[in-house]
């Protein structure tokens, strides 16, 4: 690596740095539209939640993935593995949950948990973003978000298509 490119690194990643990921997610998470967007993509499409939101705030940061890396394998493992079991859990007990108070308290702290696997998801994307040997700059010509998602999670259905718009008008620009 070059001396322009360990600065541009350095850069890269104190930026980064700066604007945490989780404090993204939950700032882009209760603007309009936004959690219904997610939702749809995760329930319709399959698309993890966390890694949406991870390429939206790659996306703000005019980056994308140049190529996938090895350490997001470990990362959908423990999605798939935590957070997508204890989401089952919480979502297996909601009908139980309105009739018994125990339940619900159960149902609640199961969703606290759930909660604290995404936030642990986040700061792993986000580390492995910082490594910034697998991101690419993103030209101001570049295709839309809304494109870039669709390609990914090969979304093709109009509702989906629509989600992905919305997340991409709710972004600011840095």
């Amino acid at each position: 690596m070059s001396d322009d490119s360990t600065v541009t690194a350095a850069v890269l990643r104190a930026e980064l740095t700066a604007d945490p990921l989780w404090d993204f997610a939950l700032a882009f998470y209760g603007r309009p539209g936004v959690e219904e967007a997610c939702l749809l993509l995760q329930d319709e499409a399959g698309v993890d939640v966390c890694e949406l939101i991870w390429h939206c705030w790659l996306y703000r940061h005019r980056l994308a993935l140049a190529q996938e890396p090895s350490g997001l394998v470990a990362i959908r493992r423990w999605q798939e593995e935590v957070t997508l079991a204890l989401r089952s859990l919480r979502r297996q007990l909601k009908a139980e949950a309105a009739r018994s108070p125990g339940t619900a308290e159960v149902r609640r702290r199961i969703q606290q948990a759930e909660l604290a696997a995404e936030r642990e998801t986040l700061e792993r994307l986000q580390q492995l973003a910082e490594q910034t040997d697998h991101l690419t700059a993103l030209s101001p010509a570049a295709s839309s978000l809304e494109n870039s998602l669709a390609s990914r999670w090969k979304l093709q259905k109009k509702a989906q298509l629509l989600a992905a718009q919305t997340l991409e008008c709710q972004l600011d620009p840095l």
